[in-house]
């Protein structure tokens, strides 16, 4: 199960600044958005995904819920179902930012037909841990709740025009 939490990013912070943190380079389509089913290089690792959200989580306040598994993908898998995958490839920049007690911030920065957005998840052992969150100073709008924010509709738009 992943409880996550998203949310807009005022400025970078300084591990990103400084190069203290790790990146990983990412594209990602989605072959069905409900159940998402998604396909994923990041560096040089392939994933394929398959997600199915909870009832009721990113709803007034929750966190998002889903149920996700997670399987390995060579190159040649990945290459192939990319050329079958629903309108546009997701590119972005992703940096792990560790946050304390176990937490980590996953700050994604897009590029392409998205360059400009930027927004950072935080996935959480459990809800309470999640209620109890304190999020950082660099940390803007909880979006969780916020479908337009979801990688599935942002591979939809052409551009961010039709955001």
């Amino acid at each position: 199960m992943e409880i996550e939490r998203k949310y807009l990013v005022k400025y970078m912070p300084q591990q990103v600044t400084d190069g203290y943190c790790t990146k990983l380079e990412i594209e990602q389509g989605y072959l069905c958005r409900n159940p998402v089913v998604r396909i994923r290089k990041s560096n040089d690792d392939y994933i394929l995904t398959y997600k199915h959200k909870q009832e009721n989580s990113a709803v007034d306040g929750n966190p998002l819920i889903n149920e996700e598994i997670e399987a390995p993908l060579n190159e040649k898998a990945f290459k192939h179902l990319k050329k079958k995958v629903d309108d546009h490839i997701i590119h972005k920049t992703r940096y792990v930012i560790p946050l304390g007690n176990g937490l980590k911030a996953e700050l994604d920065v897009f590029h392409k037909r998205l360059e400009g957005l930027v927004f950072a998840e935080v996935e959480f052992p459990d809800i309470e841990t999640a209620d109890s969150f304190v999020a950082p100073d660099w940390f803007g709008e909880d979006i969780s709740s916020d479908k337009r924010y979801s990688n599935g509709h942002l591979s939809e738009l052409d551009d961010l025009k039709d955001f």
